[in-house]
């Protein structure tokens, strides 16, 4: 990637993360790109290697968005990173990583607000079984009710918790405790069973993915 191209696509980045944000441009093995903000600073240089464990190894590794809290055994210092690679011709060519003093968001931690015909209500996220994307909205399933949320998908999947939801389809997260039972299906794909009775699958693009966070 030549110089210009980056300084071009880090303008247009800066448009969608606040002031705090530091971000990081990689090929698929260094860094070639860093730019540092005032609230956190992980010094790197371009040239240096991509340690594992940080969130643009973890990209590149998954071949997936990821978001994710690192610990301060990385860089010295703890950090939530997002980081999408770069893909050209169905290959990974590198990454772009955003990295936050803390996880970013925009409503409380614990609540995702979900719209049921005129009125609104606010859902914890332990009681959310699933997310699913429907005409350019995001339809939550949870326990007690389901509705709508204005974000799409993958907006808030940037506000969950990886410990407990994951993403398993192009149009679907689901919450990891509401799993009932997972099936092969074809194509080395599976079948999720819920508990609440719905049939979810996992694409091909996340099985992998699905595979190595589960530990199975």
């Amino acid at each position: 990637m030549d110089p210009k191209s980056i300084e071009e696509l880090i303008e247009v980045i800066k448009e969608f993360f606040p002031d705090n944000t530091s971000i990081v441009i990689s090929d698929t093995e260094k860094y070639i790109y860093y730019q540092p903000s005032k609230k956190i600073d992980l010094k790197i240089k371009p040239g240096d290697d991509i340690p594992e464990g940080s969130a643009t190894r973890k990209a590149l590794s998954y071949g997936q968005k990821i978001n994710s809290f690192i610990e301060s055994d990385v860089f010295g210092v703890p950090y939530y990173g997002m980081s999408i690679p770069l893909m050209e011709e169905g290959e990974t060519k590198g990454a772009i990583t955003a990295i936050f003093p803390q996880k970013p968001s925009p409503f409380l931690t614990n609540y995702i607000t979900i719209k049921v015909d005129d009125c609104w209500y606010p859902v914890k996220h332990e009681n959310v079984i699933y997310l699913e994307t429907q005409l350019r909205k995001t339809y939550v399933k949870s326990i007690q009710k389901e509705g709508y949320h204005r974000l799409n998908l993958s907006d808030l999947e940037l506000f969950l918790s990886p410990d407990t939801f994951i993403r398993c389809h192009r149009s679907y997260i689901v919450n990891i405790d509401y799993i009932e039972e997972i099936q092969p299906d074809s194509h080395s794909t599976f079948l999720l069973i819920m508990k609440d009775g719905t049939r979810i699958p996992v694409s091909q693009r996340y099985a992998s993915y699905f595979r190595r966070s589960l530990g199975f």
